[in-house]
């Protein structure tokens, strides 16, 4: 499973990216609004510091403005993936940008009739969000479980990413069922380093090699 970073923030991405597995970063307009800057300008720092799929959100609700803004976003680099909304518009516009070779994610799907819709019209990637879905009582890995078997059923090349991951457990189920991307909050990729038995381990072989000399 791949590992997108889920932020706008440039210096977190620079500290992940040492660490030598981030395949991509997803972005969205709450996260980079808390950049304070304009996408543009921080979608041009991502791509210099991450060499995989950076997502870029249109903020448009027309299939017209949506496919301008597409295109526009596009130029930057190759490795960005246009960010459409799961609506009727943002379907339409994810055809349109498919036929012109422009990488695409369909986001805020909910549902896997909502997956299969946006995998018909070519998108690269659709983001069911299961951390949501759970936040509200639903199964969100089902959601999972269910595209991945409507998309292997058909040989679907649209890719999961699995997306609004909260914690580790997220991270390890998704993997599990078979996402082909997991997004993931800078603070839940660097809890996932951590296990108080490796840590106690650690503690001790120092003890030990301390006592030793």
């Amino acid at each position: 499973m791949e590992i997108f970073l889920d932020t706008g923030d440039v210096e977190e991405i620079k500290q992940a990216a040492r660490w030598g597995f981030i395949d991509g970063v997803t972005t969205n307009p709450s996260l980079i609004a808390k950049s304070g800057r304009p996408q543009t300008e921080v979608i041009c720092d991502i791509v210099n510091i991450i060499d995989g799929p950076i997502s870029a959100e249109v903020i448009a609700t027309d299939a017209e403005g949506m496919v301008r803004e597409g295109r526009e976003l596009a130029k930057i680099h190759p490795n960005v993936v246009i960010k459409l909304p799961m609506t009727e518009e943002g379907i339409v516009a994810c055809k349109e940008l498919s036929q012109d070779e422009i990488k695409t994610n369909v986001t805020l799907v909910f549902s896997s009739n909502q997956a299969l819709l946006a995998a018909k019209n070519g998108a690269t990637y659709v983001s069911p969000f299961m951390g949501r879905l759970d936040d509200i009582g639903h199964d969100g890995i089902a959601l999972i479980e269910e595209i991945r078997t409507i998309f292997d059923n058909y040989a679907f090349q649209t890719q999961i990413i699995a997306a609004s991951l909260r914690h580790s457990i997220h991270v390890r189920d998704v993997a599990m069922v078979g996402a082909d991307v997991g997004t993931i909050p800078f603070k839940v990729v660097k809890g996932m380093f951590n296990h108080p038995m490796t840590k106690n381990g650690l503690d001790q072989f120092l003890k030990d090699h301390a006592n030793s000399n």
